[in-house]
């Protein structure tokens, strides 16, 4: 899962750098007047506060999971340019590949790191509850680009129970993003005569088209299963795959049971039906993620639902095209079950919130100063930092909204930007979604069309317009050791299985229901209704908490 969520906010540096590679000769076309960027090597405070660059700052950061493991800081232009111009040191604290190890051990010896980087949770409650962190809201004025760009429903939002604010955010929104829907092969739907691709019906025909003219593509690819959550969008207004992931669905005030959902029981009587007809990937729930991205990668797939399938359509693209000036993908809108209306159909969502959070320990000297830190991280220059590394070498001054203004160099240096911003992506921590989207996107529609990146392109016409806000719906789980974080577990595993045994071993729609009933009866055997009733009640509180 930590490996899937990182992919989420890698996409924004995949998007931006593909960019170039098709602008490659179209030379910086702003239409901007250049000025010096807004901020000066002071920071952002305002009177009285900590001032970034007036005195050496020094904090330990710890990555809370078992893949990161932070890059030495200093070492690339970015966090070199901030520690010699801000004078800030960061000093990295590993997992050593077993976080909860690592992080039980430091809260056993009281030696906690001042930052801590992790997913919002039971883990931050409890080191709340004893007393481990540093409650934010006296700093938020006094710093204001969190509060500013992030917004008072987000922060509300984050506020544990007793009304503080401990969790700083990374790549929270207050806008749509995300690239979740269906994906298309651009040269097998022109051969087969560009048919109409727009309700369930539609689909399922044109799947059985490529099934009998092209023997040897998939014709519907679903990636690591997540394509068959995104059908279920398809077959109800209002409805992102995200109500598959807490395995509740709402009605009226309540939350209740996925298995005895209507929409849910129809769409998994039709993906069980692709799957039996061969019209779907078959090892769907065994393929790695190598395996789909080289199927994707070399054309051999007619349609692919994903939560993202610009991640390996954007290369896909740019080398079938390299190969076949006719070939590549396009996107279309979101498939829908006739009689519904499309533009009611959410294959994907985001939430205000974004992906994890940073929290500050007690154990930091000055607890004010990181913030300070992390603040102007967050803010437009902090941003641009480390995004697109420090100014003068891909970007120089910004316009009147605060946006980089990019130089030729952004455009002619590929391998350099690219090398750039691979070196940051592990440094990016406080990513601000708006800023960088808006940046990408003025500066995509500065160019020609035939130049404009693949992935923005689609991002600006499909994906960006079928996302669901899904805000409400967040910090539902309850904590893992807790009696209902015991019966999550349980009717997760439940879902599990009835899932993967609805979709490859039921052999006719009546077995696809009789499944998803035995599962209801599992389910509630091992406490599916207090689980409910506590998953109502985190709704309901969120629901106060964005005023709705």
């Amino acid at each position: 899962m930590e490996k899937l969520r990182r992919s989420m906010f890698m996409l924004l540096t995949t998007a931006l750098m593909v960019m170039p590679m098709l602008a490659a000769c179209s030379g910086n076309n702003t239409n901007s007047t250049n000025k010096p960027s807004g901020e000066t090597s002071t920071g952002n405070n305002k009177e009285g506060g900590f001032a970034l660059g007036d005195k050496p700052l020094e904090f330990s950061f710890y990555g809370h999971y078992d893949w990161y493991s932070m890059p030495a800081w200093g070492e690339d232009p970015a966090t070199k340019w901030i520690k010699d111009t801000k004078k800030v040191n960061v000093v990295p604290i590993n997992s050593g590949g077993n976080a909860k190890q690592k992080l039980n051990t430091m809260i056993a010896s009281g030696d906690l790191p001042d930052v801590m980087w992790m997913e919002r949770g039971s883990d931050i409650e409890k080191l709340r509850a004893n007393g481990l962190l540093v409650p934010l809201d006296d700093y938020l004025d006094k710093y204001p680009n969190l509060k500013k760009w992030a917004g008072e429903s987000t922060l509300n939002m984050l506020r544990s129970s007793d009304g503080k604010l401990y969790q700083f955010p990374n790549w929270y929104t207050s806008q749509p993003n995300g690239n979740a829907g269906y994906m298309v092969n651009k040269k097998i739907y022109e051969e087969l005569g560009s048919p109409s691709l727009e309700t369930t019906e539609d689909l399922y025909q044109y799947l059985k088209q490529v099934k009998e003219k092209y023997p040897n593509v998939i014709p519907l690819e679903v990636g690591q299963a997540d394509g068959i959550e995104i059908l279920t969008s398809a077959f109800a207004e209002n409805r992102p795959y995200r109500f598959n992931s807490i395995m509740a669905v709402p009605q009226g005030n309540e939350l209740t049971s996925i298995f005895k959902d209507p929409v849910y029981r129809e769409s998994m009587q039709y993906s069980s039906k692709l799957m039996r007809e061969r019209l779907m990937t078959q090892d769907a729930f065994t393929q790695k993620r190598e395996q789909v991205s080289e199927k994707v990668t070399t054309g051999r797939i007619a349609v692919f639902a994903s939560s993202s399938p610009t991640e390996f359509g954007a290369a896909g693209d740019a080398l079938l095209k390299a190969a076949d000036p006719k070939a590549g993908y396009i996107m279309v809108w979101p498939i829908h079950k006739e009689g519904l209306d499309r533009n009611k159909i959410f294959p994907g969502d985001y939430n205000q919130l974004g992906w994890n959070v940073n929290v500050i320990t007690q154990a930091a000297k000055d607890p004010e100063a990181v913030f300070a830190f992390l603040d102007w991280m967050t803010g437009p220059e902090g941003q641009r930092v480390t995004m697109w590394g420090p100014e003068g070498l891909y970007w120089d001054g910004t316009d009147d909204e605060d946006s980089p203004i990019f130089t030729d160099k952004y455009t002619s240096d590929v391998e350099g930007l690219s090398k750039l911003m691979n070196s940051t992506v592990d440094f990016q921590w406080t990513g601000n979604t708006v800023y960088v989207d808006k940046s990408k996107s003025k500066f995509e529609q500065t160019l020609p069309e035939d130049k404009r990146s693949w992935e923005t392109r689609w991002q600006l016409e499909i994906t960006w317009k079928t996302q669901f806000n899904t805000t409400e719906f967040v910090n539902l789980d309850p904590p893992g050791d807790s009696e209902e974080g015991i019966i999550a577990q349980s009717v997760k595993d439940v879902f599990d299985k009835a899932k993967s045994k609805a979709i490859l071993s039921a052999k006719n729609d009546e077995e696809v229901l009789a499944i998803l009933d035995q599962a209801e009866v599992d389910a509630q055997k091992n406490g599916y209704a207090k689980l409910l009733k506590y998953k109502t009640e985190r709704w309901q509180e969120n629901l106060k908490n964005l005023n709705k």
